[in-house]
């Protein structure tokens, strides 16, 4: 498979991955807490699996290289904490740390995409790698502010609304929607070549 092609069936795995994930994210009330646990894990494998190929793609040593590098390492810490921890605070920083990964990792890739704006297929990756950014960060923020409310509610008896929780899913899908975009950048930027 060609670097161009490989790139884009990557692009097209980690889009799946993050709409299975932020579908995991969202309380749909048919949904148990395993099916949500399920397409949590899978989300992320698939969305690590996708930004591996996508590094792989690139070939030489760049920006974007190394931030799908660091996006999929980004996933895998997320996968790590769901696998190996309990449900609790130790799972959930490493889900904000893995998410931040996600962040940085699509920042760094932003920062190559910035350079070439010369045809629409780039256009479609820049908005699309600025909104994965923007969904990672309110997601780890989401996180944190869970985190924070339940040291609160220990201490005062108070209730968190689910601020964190509302922030998570928004931020899930704001990820998932840039993912497409980005995927749809990568078709056109490969038609194009």
């Amino acid at each position: 498979m060609e670097n161009g092609q490989l790139e884009v069936v990557g692009a097209a795995i980690a889009a799946i991955g993050t709409i299975t994930a932020a579908v995991g994210s969202t309380p749909f009330w048919w949904l148990s807490e395993q099916a949500k646990y399920n397409l949590n894990l899978w989300g992320n494998l698939l969305q690590g699996t996708g930004n591996a190929l996508e590094a792989d793609g690139q070939g030489e040593i760049s920006l974007e290289k190394i931030g799908n590098e660091i996006q999929a390492v980004g996933n895998s810490t997320i996968v790590a904490g769901l696998l190996l921890l309990e449900e609790g605070d130790a799972q959930t920083r490493l889900t904000i740390s893995g998410n931040l990964m996600q962040a940085l990792g699509g920042a760094a890739a932003l920062g190559d995409e910035l350079k070439d704006d010369s045809n629409i297929g780039e256009v479609y990756s820049i908005v699309g790698n600025i909104m994965q950014i923007i969904g990672n960060s309110m997601q780890a923020l989401g996180d944190g502010y869970d985190l924070r409310a339940e040291e609160l509610e220990e201490a005062t008896g108070t209730d968190n609304n689910n601020k964190g929780e509302v922030l998570n899913v928004f931020g899930s899908w704001i990820q998932a929607g840039g993912s497409v975009l980005s995927f749809i950048g990568q078709v056109i930027e490969e038609e194009e070549e």
